[in-house]
């Protein structure tokens, strides 16, 4: 995939009949119609890219010695997001953001969706595509799913998109589209609903950089013919591509577009085109060369996409979010330095994210944005504050508007995010009498302000720099990790669903299988923290949380534990069914999809 910088074409100008023609339509319309819904030419088109595992430190702007010549453009245009916070894990921060809720407020709070679990995002509120869609928007969907497919009604065409193309589960090979469990493998890649068995060898991020490009093109009513089977292939610069005649305008009056691209990259299995490590042969660390490799892939994709909304008319009138979904697993290459943990940890490393939105005819470029934002925001900043559509109709929302902050660099609405509550994880040390209102060895986060708190069991809380350029690994680090690990350890995995009012967190659930290592949740060592389950940090003077404050203001941790509490009276219980045998993709023509 060559990247192009492409000047955008303005539009040819329209026929003095057609102008009267429109004009004399519009004044001749009932003035109800105007008010029913919002006029789709006024609404910008929304692009959101969501990375997967990507680390907080391998984005160029942060002093990564991958290049991101694309993001880095990007961000420089639009907004930079420095206080933005996602979860520390996948299935977590995609529900968040189709839903604008809290996962305590889903049932999703444990763990993420296994291929073999019946669980799924709750149909009880609609969902951001869902919205978007009823303002108006044409939505389309391709990439990582995560949210659920064991029924038809979970998947990505029912929950509010027109079409889909990606596969369904957490993770897969980028080149087989095939997900394995224990002795049986199926196929997880799907266009809508049926089964894609032609790509066997194609690398994913051409795929689906391929079929948003073939999105765009379509919905700028230049291509006259369903969307073609897809090559894989990257465009051809020199080619006719991506259509005849250079760019050409949306037409005129068409539905704004929405378009949720969830690239596979960069989660593991590490795979990558050799060209994409060349640059990078002076790093010697094999995960962390690779990794990089799979960033550079991501980040020539991104501008793909880009020249193509240019292409065809529509970038000038398109807000273009980026976002990773948690921090990266730097067992897999990933990199979150100076900050302190990795993915899957409540720590900082594990869920500040890396971030920004560009829209020059909206938005002012080159800002960096200290706002308080989270993932769960991003539902009513799009369907109310971008597209103009209403919220009516949903469950109430733990994310804010923050449209209004973005745009002029005002106060954000946030005051205070919940990283989660987990009370089907292991409870971790001694519960604290001085503090009756919370149980401590529960593993729960929530910032307030600049204060945080964290008790039970928060990962591997370890600060780990990039590796260096002549760092040689004696072998790879992932080997090891699988080594040490041995047998699987289902108790974490496989836990049928438990009211917390009634049933105490059940030992141990601690990730150690290698089941989890293969989704990249290994959290480290319980050991390494001794029973210390209590931590209070300022963020804002101490953002590598280094300075622990909990034995010093004891008055901000009983104000906090209460806070807790007062979020966990309102949680649902936590969904987390058994394995259901009924899964198994031979029983289903080789590949995954719903089984009930």
């Amino acid at each position: 995939m060559t990247f192009r910088t492409m000047a955008t074409t303005p539009p040819a100008p329209l026929t003095a009949i057609i102008h009267i023609i429109i004009f004399i339509t519009i004044i001749s319309l009932p003035s109800s119609s105007s008010s029913s819904s919002p006029q789709s030419s006024q609404q910008p088109n929304i692009v959101f890219i969501l990375a997967d595992d990507y680390g907080y430190h391998d984005i160029g702007y942060h002093g990564s010695r991958i290049r991101t010549p694309n993001l880095d453009r990007l961000a420089a245009e639009g907004v930079r997001l420095e206080n933005y916070y996602v979860q520390p894990i996948c299935t977590p921060t995609r529900s968040q953001l189709m839903s604008g809720r809290y996962q305590i407020h889903t049932g999703l709070q444990h763990g993420i969706i296994w291929p073999w679990q019946a669980n799924a995002l709750p149909r009880d509120s609609p969902t951001l595509a869902d919205k978007l869609q009823e303002a108006g928007y044409a939505t389309h969907a391709v990439g990582k799913w995560h949210l659920g497919m064991y029924k038809d009604e979970y998947l990505p065409t029912r929950r509010g998109f027109q079409s889909y193309y990606g596969y369904l589960l957490g993770s897969e090979d980028y080149y087989t589209h095939t997900r394995c469990w224990e002795r049986s493998c199926g196929l997880d890649l799907h266009e809508d609903t049926t089964p894609v068995w032609t790509e066997n060898g194609t690398y994913s991020a051409y795929l689906f950089t391929q079929r948003a490009i073939d999105v765009i093109r379509r919905h700028a009513n230049t291509a006259r013919t369903p969307f073609s089977a897809y090559t894989g292939r990257p465009r051809d610069s020199s080619s006719d591509a991506l259509g005849a005649g250079g760019a050409r305008p949306a037409a005129a009056g068409s539905k704004p577009l929405f378009l949720y691209l969830a690239f596979q990259s960069v989660h593991a299995p590490l795979q990558v085109p050799e060209k994409y490590t060349e640059q990078y042969r002076d790093i010697k660390n094999r995960a962390r060369r690779t990794y990089a490799g799979m960033v550079s892939c991501m980040d020539e994709a991104v501008g793909n996409i880009t020249a193509a909304l240019q292409r065809w008319g529509l970038w000038d009138n398109t807000v273009l979010v980026f976002s990773t979904d948690n921090g990266g697993q730097v067992l897999r290459g990933g990199n979150n330095w100076p900050l302190r943990g990795w993915k899957g940890s409540l720590w900082e490393g594990g869920m500040k994210g890396v971030g920004f939105v560009r829209g020059t005819r909206f938005l002012k470029g080159g800002v960096v944005h200290k706002g308080f934002m989270h993932v769960s925001d991003w539902y009513p900043t799009l369907v109310e504050g971008v597209a103009g559509g209403s919220l009516n109709g949903t469950k109430p929302l733990d994310g804010f508007n923050q449209w209004k902050s973005l745009k002029d660099g005002s106060a954000s609405p946030r005051k205070e995010v919940l990283h989660n509550i987990d009370i089907l994880y292991a409870l971790h040390g001694e519960r604290k009498s001085e503090y009756p209102e919370w149980d401590t060895r529960v593993r729960a986060s929530l910032r307030v302000g600049d204060m945080k708190i964290i008790t039970g069991y928060p990962g591997n809380g370890t600060w780990v720099p990039p590796p260096g350029i002549d760092e040689e690994e004696e072998e790879e680090e992932e080997e090891r990790e699988w080594r040490r690990i041995g047998e699987k350890d289902s108790s974490l995995l496989f836990r049928s669903e438990v009211d917390k009012k009634t049933t105490p967190p059940l030992q141990p659930t601690r990730p150690r299988s290698a089941l989890a290592l293969q989704e990249g949740m290994d959290l480290g060592d319980v050991g390494a923290l001794d029973a210390q389950n209590l931590w209070l940090f300022n963020i804002t003077a101490d953002p590598e949380e280094r300075h622990d404050l909990s034995q010093t203001h004891p008055e901000l941790v009983h104000m906090l534990l209460k806070k807790l509490a007062g979020y966990n009276a309102t949680a649902v219980p936590p969904r987390y069914p058994p394995p259901d045998p009924n899964c198994d993709p031979a029983k289903h023509g080789g590949v995954w999809g719903p089984w009930e």
